[in-house]
């Protein structure tokens, strides 16, 4: 069963990298820059070089991989900023990534898997999917549209023999934080307070052992269960925030939402 995944220099990509090649699986490991990944040969992937936003890089990694059993869309970053301040082109260029990459790739991958009558595609989604957070509505709209794309997806190519199964972690332990933090768009405005209230609680909520967070390595079992199980299920919740706060989010009536998110991220 060969397995191709997508943003492996660090996270999530990289701990499923391994945790699949450790498990017996022939894994294609894959970043934008392949030095970032050099030392994954010696954990027993193969390697390629993708950039999912550029069409010739998508086309030569899957003729390079050959027969794709199964397809890891993990690639993606996150835009932080508030909606007034984020510009069009930031919005274009994680969309990008996020979603027309992953798109794109699962266009790729299945006419061989429709062909042989079986395959695998594991979307890595987020809680970010589930509801709206401030100041990440970039990040959060392209998860959203991630599990439109899945549910979607999943019943198109089913007959095909074809499974599509989507992840839904909460906080994960990563640099999440400071990518947030270096995409925010410049302020000395109205945003100003908010942008350090922010920055200071996402770095509180995600620093390894904070309540509720996930490592990538916890995150990556999941996905080689998504991939090798024989019937995966539509979707894999992971972490306590994956499972509350859709919760509090559909039972709470809109102003105890609000409040309870201006609580989580103060913006005065």
């Amino acid at each position: 069963m060969a397995v191709l995944i997508t943003g492996c220099s660090t996270g999530v990509g990289r701990a499923a990298a391994i945790a699949l090649a450790r498990a017996g699986l022939p894994v294609w490991a894959s970043a934008r820059k392949i030095d970032t990944i050099a030392d994954l040969a010696d954990q027993g992937c193969r390697l390629v070089r993708l950039d999912v936003t550029d069409e010739q890089s998508r086309v030569e990694a899957i003729q390079t991989v050959g027969t794709l059993d199964a397809l890891v869309n993990n690639a993606g970053y996150a835009q932080a900023g508030p909606v007034e301040e984020v510009s069009l082109d930031r919005l274009r260029a994680q969309f990008e990534t996020n979603v027309f990459g992953a798109v794109r790739l699962c266009q790729l991958a299945l006419p061989a898997m429709r062909e042989r009558g079986r395959g695998v595609i594991v979307n890595v989604g987020s809680a970010g999917g589930l509801i709206g957070v401030p100041a990440s509505a970039a990040y959060d709209m392209t998860k959203w549209s991630l599990e439109a794309l899945s549910d979607a997806l999943r019943m198109e190519v089913r007959r095909f023999g074809v499974r599509v199964s989507l992840l839904e972690p909460g906080g994960v332990v990563s640099a999440f934080a400071a990518t947030q933090a270096s995409t925010w768009p410049e302020t000395v405005g109205p945003y100003e307070k908010f942008r350090a209230n922010h920055h200071e609680r996402m770095i509180r909520y995600t620093r390894p052992g904070a309540p509720g967070m996930s490592t990538p390595e916890q995150v990556a079992k999941v996905v080689l269960r998504a991939v090798t199980a024989r019937n995966p299920k539509a979707r894999y919740k992971i972490g306590p925030a994956a499972r509350v706060l859709p919760l509090l989010y559909r039972t709470l009536p809109t102003p105890f939402w609000d409040a309870f998110m201006r609580r989580l991220f103060p913006m005065t």
